[in-house]
């Protein structure tokens, strides 16, 4: 089982999302995050699909997605350099001001903007990997146990453009 990472350009029709996500449903395939969003061309819209599969199985997604009226080009990113990113929310309630400090002091270490607080909670914003983000939720988890709440949204990926990314 491997991570994957395909980007979708497909018609920006009503229904496109629901059939997409109906043939992984269908399947009994999972998907780990799934965006979209229009392109430069407003008659289509880019999906930006993570999942975890075996090779075998990720072929066949791939095939069936090719295979759909509405899909213009699937692109395989597993292999390929990239740069991804996902936005993440965590709400930090019920806050001393030594709560505070000590958020104010990881929002520096982990380049996390604060973007709201008052005298009982904390408002953090995230735009980082995926992995990098689930390392700042399990410290939060562990220094703010049942005080915190995740607003987490899916991942987006665009392949390098630099030779040294590649």
């Amino acid at each position: 089982m491997k991570k994957r990472w395909i980007c979708l350009f497909v018609e920006n029709e009503i229904g496109v999302l629901a059939r997409i996500s109906g043939l992984f449903s269908g399947k009994s395939y999972n998907l780990d995050s799934l965006t979209v969003g229009v392109t430069e061309d407003s008659t289509l819209s880019r999906m930006t699909i993570s999942l975890t599969s075996d090779d075998r199985t990720f072929e066949q997604i791939k095939k069936q997605l090719g295979r759909s009226v509405e899909v213009i080009k699937v692109i395989d990113y597993t292999d390929t350099p990239i740069h991804m990113k996902e936005i993440l929310f965590v709400k930090v309630n019920h806050c001393s001001d030594a709560d505070i400090t000590e958020l104010f002091r990881i929002s520096k270490v982990f380049g996390v903007t604060i973007i709201d607080y008052d005298g009982d909670a904390v408002l953090l914003e995230c735009t980082q990997t995926e992995n990098r983000n689930d390392d700042l939720i399990a410290l939060l988890k562990r220094k703010f146990a049942n005080r915190i709440e995740i607003v987490r949204g899916g991942s987006v990926a665009v392949e390098a453009v630099s030779m040294t990314e590649r």
